[in-house]
C-alpha cells in the first residue's frame, strides 16, 4: 500500500509475488494514488511468468473512495454504526493529510508532447506520447469515478472485447493515433444512458468534444423526425446536432440547437433521404497547463463531461417504435342471423345450446 506521491514499483511488486508463491497465498493486492487505464487492469507491467500461480490486483484510493461515496449515497449500510463507521471513513480520505490523492497530473512530458503534436513532429514511437496516452485513460477513468459519485450508479470506461485483453497493442494504436492526427480519443458507459459518450481532445486545436449518437426515429418523413429534438428543448443552444441520413457519404450537415430551433430544416441536406442517425455534441476550450489547477487540461476535460452529460445525456430516451395495435379483422354484424349465431357461441361456451336461427323464446 503506498500514499501521497509514493509509487508502486515493479521490483518491490514483483518480490510480493514471489513472496505469496512460496506461501501459497492466492493474489497480491496493490493500493495507491495510481489509476489504471481500465477495469481490472494494474498500472504497472510486471513478468508475466510470476502471475502463473498467484494474480495481481489493484486499488486505486479514488476508486475505494467512490466505492464508497456510492454506498453512502445509496444509503445502502443500514446499520447506524456501520453507517457511522463509512462516513468517517469518507471523511478521512478527504482530509488533505490522508495521502488519498485523486488524479491531477498529466505527467512529465505532458508539455513537450502537446508541443510536439501541434507543430507535428510527434513520432508514435515517442516514449512522452505513450506516456501522455497512458494518462489520458487514466483520466478517462477518474472521469467515470467522478460521474458515479453524482449519478450514484457504476460508470465504466467505454472499451472493446479486443482492447481490453491487450492492453500494450492499445497504447499503441492510440499513441499512432495521436502522432498522426493530434487527437486522444476515450469513452465512457453509464448505466441506462442512450448511447456511450465519446470525449475527443484535439490538441492541435486545442479543443474538447463530448458526443453521442442514437439512432433516429425509423418511421415518418424527415421533417417528421427532427421532432426528436424537443427532448432537448431545455438543453444550451451552443449544443450541436449532426444528422446523418441513410447511405450518407461523409459527415452531414452540423448545426446548433439555437440555429435548429429557429428553423429546423436545416439539418436536412436531402429531404428525400431517410434520417438515420443524430450525433450530439457539446465542445470547449482544452486547457493547457498539466496540473488540475483553473485553466488546466484535466479540469477542462472533468468539467465538459460533467456539463455534458447534465444538459444532453440525461436527457435523451432512445426512440422506440410505438406497440402494434390488435387488429379486428371480425366483420360487424350485417344481419338478423348474425347475432343469434353470436348468441349460440357464447351458449355453447357456457353449455347453454339453443337453436342458432330462433330469434324468441318458444311459448
Amino acid at each position: 500500500m503506498k500514499t501521497g506521491a509514493n509509487e508502486l514499483k515493479i521490483a518491490q511488486v514483483e518480490s510480493y509475488l514471489d513472496v505469496a508463491r512460496e506461501q501459497g497465498f492466492d493474489a497480491v493486492l496493490t493500493i495507491s494514488n495510481q489509476l489504471a487505464g481500465a477495469p481490472g487492469e494494474h498500472p504497472l507491467t510486471v513478468d508475466k511468468r510470476k502471475l502463473r500461480k498467484v494474480s495481481l490486483h489493484h486499488l486505486s484510493w479514488s476508486q475505494i473512495r467512490t466505492e464508497a461515496l456510492v454506498e453512502q449515497g445509496n444509503k445502502a449500510v443500514s446499520d447506524p454504526d456501520q453507517a457511522w463507521i463509512l462516513a468517517e471513513f469518507i471523511r478521512y480520505l478527504e482530509h488533505p493529510r490522508s495521502g488519498a490523492a485523486e488524479f491531477e497530473d498529466m505527467g512529465a512530458s505532458w508539455v513537450a508532447v502537446r508541443e510536439a503534436s501541434r507543430s507535428g513532429t510527434l513520432q508514435a514511437a515517442d516514449k512522452g506520447g505513450i506516456d501522455v496516452v497512458r494518462r489520458y485513460e487514466q483520466l478517462m477513468s477518474f472521469a467515470a469515478m467522478r460521474l458515479s459519485r453524482e449519478l450514484g450508479v457504476e460508470v465504466r470506461p467505454a472499451l472493446s472485447r479486443g482492447d481490453m485483453k491487450d492492453p500494450d497493442r492499445r497504447l499503441q494504436a492510440a499513441a499512432a493515433a495521436l502522432a498522426e492526427t493530434g487527437i486522444l480519443s476515450g469513452g465512457l458507459r453509464v448505466p441506462n444512458a442512450a448511447a456511450l459518450i465519446e470525449v475527443i481532445a484535439d490538441l492541435r486545436a486545442s479543443r474538447i468534444r463530448c458526443s453521442m449518437t442514437v439512432d433516429a426515429p425509423d418511421t415518418g418523413r424527415a421533417t417528421t423526425r427532427l421532432n426528436w429534438l424537443r427532448q432537448l428543448r431545455d438543453s444550451k443552444g451552443q449544443v450541436c446536432i449532426e444528422a446523418t441520413a441513410v447511405r450518407q457519404r461523409g459527415k452531414g450537415a452540423v448545426r446548433t440547437l439555437a440555429e435548429l430551433r429557429e428553423t429546423p430544416k436545416l439539418a436536412i441536406n436531402d429531404p428525400a433521404r431517410e434520417l438515420r442517425a443524430f450525433t450530439v455534441s457539446l465542445s470547449a476550450n482544452a486547457g493547457t497547463k498539466r496540473g488540475k489547477t483553473r485553466g488546466s487540461f484535466v479540469t477542462s476535460i472533468l468539467e465538459t463531461v460533467e456539463n455534458f452529460y447534465a444538459d444532453v445525456v440525461q436527457h435523451i430516451k432512445p426512440w422506440m417504435p410505438p406497440p402494434v395495435k390488435v387488429r379486428d379483422d371480425d366483420p360487424p354484424p350485417t344481419g338478423i342471423h348474425d347475432v343469434p349465431q353470436q348468441a349460440s357461441a357464447a351458449d355453447a361456451r357456457t353449455g347453454n345450446i339453443r337453436d342458432p336461427v330462433q330469434t324468441s323464446p318458444p311459448e
